[in-house]
């Protein structure tokens, strides 16, 4: 073997040695194969992603996010960005509470379901901005934000501690981040949980958008997702305060709010 190619060998060794793993569902993947593999599941579902919503959740899903905009005490004129807002059912609340005066601002990582919420924005008549962006590494400035806000998209993130962190900064002092995301269930109800989950989720998924196995990675995700405790600690960990969060549906979801001070 010549030098030349023991060295190549060798740092292809290093390269494999400092890559550093993460959970993707139920499986291990490298750190930067994640974010590429979450893109293909949300690439897969966009267009059947509110039907699924409403089925998965029998239209809950709509109750808990209205529940979410009352609770952040967002009022005429301010600025809110909705992060991983998707198809942009909060974005459609949040604006008609700013009014004219105010302004939302829509992101997502993932441009097929960035594509879905600006166009129903547009069709809505409602002047929403929409930008693909990492939550990881936010394209705004330090504390612009009046409330910041994301909506089951927290779990897919690499680096949730980098997101969270990143809200924070872009939060201004006085405003709330709300993380609405599945959660730890109460206990009684865990097994039934599990069925419908690993069961009855990806045979809706297979039925309604061709795609079992995308729905299959959701369920898991949820469960590698941190706990209401767990969460809390990590929103205070990122420099908020006063953080609480409310159960909904049993567990199922939970809505947590932090204050930057």
């Amino acid at each position: 073997m010549s030098i030349d190619n023991m060295s190549t060998d060798k740092l292809n060794t290093n390269k494999v040695n400092t890559d550093k793993n993460t959970h993707f569902g139920y499986k291990t993947v490298a750190e930067t194969e994640k974010a590429k593999k979450v893109g293909e599941v949300f690439h897969s579902v966009a267009s059947k992603y509110d039907l699924m919503n409403d089925v998965m959740s029998a239209g809950l899903h709509r109750g808990w996010k209205r529940f979410a905009v009352e609770l952040s005490g967002v009022r005429q004129g301010d600025k809110v960005l909705d992060i991983a807002g998707g198809s942009g059912d909060l974005s459609k609340l949040f604006a008609k509470r700013v009014g004219s005066e105010g302004q939302v601002i829509l992101t997502d990582i993932n441009a097929s379901m960035l594509t879905v919420g600006r166009d129903r924005m547009l069709n809505a008549g409602l002047n929403v901005p929409a930008m693909q962006c990492d939550a990881e590494k936010l394209p705004f400035p330090d504390q612009h934000f009046d409330c910041v806000i994301v909506a089951f998209g927290l779990r897919n993130m690499t680096h949730k501690d980098l997101a969270l962190a990143e809200m924070q900064r872009v939060l201004k002092v006085g405003g709330r981040l709300l993380v609405l995301e599945f959660s730890k269930v109460w206990q009684p109800l865990s097994k039934l949980y599990d069925a419908y989950s690993f069961k009855l989720l990806p045979f809706m998924g297979k039925l309604l958008a061709k795609d079992a196995e995308s729905y299959q990675y959701l369920a898991e995700s949820i469960r590698m997702h941190p706990d209401q405790e767990t969460l809390k600690k990590m929103m205070l960990d990122a420099g908020l305060s006063k953080v609480d969060y409310y159960n909904l549906a049993a567990g199922v979801v939970a809505l947590h709010k932090g204050y930057k001070i």
